[in-house]
């Protein structure tokens, strides 16, 4: 008999990645449930726990269960209440991104209810929105393929009994819009922009020359040190309250520049520090 070191709900939008995750689990060596009804949660964890092989859990819950979600939040608290580590891995995506996924796959939407695929989609994020609000780490794959998927799903999970607190640090462009899966949010475009640096605009914060120019601005390393403070006072809060992830998106205008230089620069003073940290440059590559 053996007691589960960790438990993952898997749970999210039609279509925004729950099956390419839990695949990942699975190669991490979690044992995983594929569209379990809510109500059968807790004695799907009771059964595993007197299996002599089985010390990670990953449960995939959808909104096929529509009928069965009302006393889900619940035996969550209840199975963290009696000291199953638990966690929430909630996927989303824009609607423009679910629709097309949907229309590729050829299949309608579990609760469309013979509508419009977007009257599912509505119905489906309205049942998911309290659990959304549980969520240990939400991850918006819009802009993800399967394999970036993979690699914030690895990061997030792989050696998860480490303990300590796990970082994403992601750039971004505010023209394409702030990310919906973000913790912190940070504004650069108080920067000088590269682009308007002739040498400097066919490149990116990827490269030496933009990352030189844009940490070498006055208030670069004040902000480096003051969002690096601010990690370290959100740290003991977030292990206090049992929370292990944390997603610091960092901006400028196109997300190619002065937020990929930085990003980079950030997660480097993270991994000085022993955060384990991903770095994800979501709109390199767009303009």
């Amino acid at each position: 008999m053996t007691t589960l070191s960790q438990f993952v709900l898997v749970t999210g939008m039609t279509g925004a990645g729950r099956g390419s995750a839990a695949k990942v689990l699975e190669k991490l060596g979690y044992y995983v449930i594929d569209n379990l009804p809510p109500g059968l949660l807790s004695s799907a964890v009771e059964t595993v726990e007197k299996s002599d092989d089985i010390d990670k859990l990953a449960v995939v819950v959808d909104a096929r269960s529509r009928q069965f979600f009302g006393g889900l939040v619940e035996s969550i608290e209840s199975l963290r209440d009696m000291g199953v580590h638990t966690r929430i891995l909630y996927l989303e995506a824009s609607d423009e991104v679910l629709v097309r996924r949907q229309e590729a796959a050829r299949r309608p939407h579990p609760l469309s209810l013979e509508g419009r695929l977007m009257d599912g989609f509505d119905r489906e994020r309205e049942l998911l929105r309290r659990l959304r609000g549980r969520a240990d780490i939400v991850v918006d794959t819009t802009t993800l393929n399967v394999h970036q998927l993979g690699q914030r799903v690895r990061a997030a999970f792989e050696d998860a009994d480490s303990g300590g607190l796990r970082a994403s640090v992601m750039s971004f462009g505010f023209k394409y819009g702030i990310p919906i899966d973000a913790d912190m949010v940070a504004d650069l475009r108080f920067l000088p922009n590269p682009f308007w640096v002739d040498d400097l605009r066919p490149l990116s914060g990827l490269d030496v020359p933009v990352s030189e120019y844009v940490l070498s601005q006055p208030r670069a390393d004040e902000f480096l040190e003051q969002y690096e403070r601010l990690v370290a006072l959100l740290t003991d809060g977030y292990l206090r309250e049992d929370k292990h992830f944390l997603t610091i998106a960092i901006g400028c205008t196109g997300g190619r520049h002065r937020s990929v230089a930085m990003s980079e620069a950030f997660a480097d003073r993270l991994r000085s520090r022993g955060v384990r940290t991903l770095v994800v440059h979501r709109d390199l590559g767009r303009e």
